[in-house]
């Protein structure tokens, strides 16, 4: 098992066990637009405090305007079904935005440029003199 898929199986764990994901409300996840067979779906995106890679509800025309890639941010509440994989479904289709946090990201993504990345600057003291 390779250590995304352990990553993965240990988030979803904690979705299946922990009393505190029971019909809660998540505030402020991020998920990311991917388009199958013409029609938008969201998913949930690594590094955040729920699991990555799970599906999110919403109604497509709120996130058909822009391409896939983009990231929106929004509220949602968990759905966990005895024969399905545990899923979001979003509070309201209204409040689903796009990502100010992601907004070089989206401007890249919705213009087909790749935003330019900031190079790291390293400083080295010089040796003090005695």
């Amino acid at each position: 098992m390779s250590k995304s898929q352990l990553s993965k199986s240990v988030q979803l764990s904690l979705v299946e066990e922990l009393p505190e994901f029971d019909k809660k409300i998540f505030l402020d996840v991020f998920a990311e637009v991917h388009y199958v067979n013409e029609v938008p779906r969201l998913q949930t995106i690594v590094g955040q405090a729920v699991p990555g890679e799970l599906k999110v509800r919403c109604l497509p025309r709120f996130v058909a305007p822009y391409p896939a890639g983009t990231i929106y941010k929004m509220d949602v509440r968990l759905v966990r079904n005895q024969q399905r994989r545990p899923y979001f479904v979003a509070v309201s289709n209204r409040d689903i935005r796009r990502a100010v946090e992601f907004f070089e990201h989206n401007l890249g993504v919705q213009t087909g440029v790749e935003p330019a990345k900031k190079k790291a600057v390293v400083r080295i003291k010089a040796p003090k003199n005695k």
